[in-house]
């Protein structure tokens, strides 16, 4: 984890697609511990999601967003950098960025048994609660809690199974846009 320069919280890289230097995509989580405004990233599209805790207040030049572990993931541009008010506590966060111009990312939750087919360079599941990830109807993958799976080989069917209750998941997707 590594510590946020204003003291409010921490971020755990999870992935810099393609590197950590030149990334085009970049899935983290992150633990909100105090109220404070989220840094500017000039350039990037953010979707973030709270994956624990009792939620967040985000205020954008749009309006204000209330999200909480129940809420689909908000995307927003990242030199927005919202003010963000702490519901009750501590949150723990999902969050992907993409850098405007490189391509289209996508961040949506999982549900149970519903396909995840998208064309592209990269597709990615992370979990808070254990699941079974199942790859073309054959091929499963259990994964543990706080878990993101992903490959570069986006092709085929995706689908969470075998579970008794709906985990807490998020798809995420991202493909390159076609230069002329």
């Amino acid at each position: 984890p590594q510590r946020w320069r204003n003291g409010a919280g921490l971020t755990r890289e999870l992935l810099a697609w393609p590197d950590a230097v030149d990334w085009r995509l970049r899935i983290s989580v992150a633990d909100i511990e105090a109220d404070a405004p989220f840094s500017a990233f000039d350039g990037v599209e953010r979707w973030f999601a709270v994956i624990e805790g009792a939620g967040v207040v985000l205020r954008l030049p749009e309006g204000r967003h209330m999200l909480d572990v129940h809420s689909a993931p908000l995307h927003f541009a990242g030199e927005a950098a919202p003010a963000c008010t702490l519901i009750g506590g501590p949150t723990r966060d999902l969050n992907l960025m993409a850098r405007r111009g490189s391509g289209q990312a996508t961040m949506q939750r999982a549900e149970l048994d519903l396909i995840f087919a998208p064309h592209g360079d990269l597709r990615a599941l992370f979990v808070a609660d254990a699941a079974t990830l199942q790859i073309d109807g054959a091929d499963a993958l259990r994964l543990e809690p706080f878990t993101l799976a992903w490959t570069e080989a986006a092709h085929g069917a995706w689908r969470l199974a075998d579970e008794t209750t709906p985990p807490r998941a998020w798809w995420m997707g991202f493909n390159r846009e076609v230069r002329a």
